[in-house]
């Protein structure tokens, strides 16, 4: 069963220098439909004015994945952490115990364009943690590249639960497949483009709930950057 979540029926906060897309409940939108898939909890499309961005702010027991699509971010953290990701960058926080953060428009002049992703993990009270990985875009051309998983293989950064992050880019006429085990699920969210998904159209900005799918089918029909987080 595949399920539609279009891009237009997300949640909205406008703000003078912020425009956000809640696919899930955040904030102050809510949606008792819309309160996550699985272990994955929020995913927001996020465009940030120039210089502009969120202030040192707490979390706690999530794991927090960053992926910029345009521009760049520069991130500060209470353990010490000074960075600025770009895209093809991967980053991972864990919240755990606690933590304080801030994200800033790494840019005077041009906006900058980002996924904010945050998974339960599976225990909470961890200790909090920082990493950051490059990912280049070749690695990510009409293959599925493993951005994020548990265990940290093939490169990928560590998260603390049973997920695993695929990006792929394909280009207009390109097909990609993945298979999918009986016991587990996934969410497609097309960052960039359009595709087919199992003959399903879905435009940029539009995510899919999959489950009892063994066989999944992407054709690009636009130039596309896909995120594929499959779940236990």
């Amino acid at each position: 069963m595949i399920t539609r979540r279009a891009s237009h029926e997300r949640g909205h906060t406008q703000l003078s220098w912020l425009d956000s897309r809640h696919t899930f409940s955040f904030d102050r939108y809510w949606d008792p439909r819309y309160m996550g898939f699985r272990a994955l909890r929020v995913l927001n499309e996020d465009w940030i004015q120039p210089g502009q961005g969120f202030g040192m702010h707490p979390h706690s027991d999530m794991e927090i994945i960053t992926y910029v699509l345009d521009g760049a971010l520069e991130h500060r953290d209470s353990l010490g952490t000074g960075s600025v990701i770009y895209p093809g960058d991967g980053q991972r926080m864990t919240a755990g115990a606690g933590i304080r953060h801030s994200e800033y428009n790494h840019s005077q002049t041009e906006p900058v364009h980002l996924l904010q992703i945050w998974i339960l993990p599976q225990q909470r009270g961890l200790e909090p943690g920082y990493e950051q990985k490059q990912f280049p875009m070749e690695s990510k051309r009409q293959r599925w590249c493993l951005m994020a998983s548990e265990d940290g293989r093939d490169g990928s950064v560590t998260v603390h639960q049973d997920v695993r992050l695929f990006v792929t880019i394909l280009e207009p006429g390109q097909q990609l497949d993945y298979s999918l085990d009986s016991n587990r699920h996934a969410w497609l969210q097309v960052a960039r483009g359009a595709v087919t998904l199992n003959g399903m159209a879905l435009d940029q900005g539009d995510g899919a709930a999959i489950s009892d799918e063994r066989w999944l089918e992407l054709k690009a029909t636009q130039p596309a950057e896909l995120l594929l987080f499959d779940l236990a």
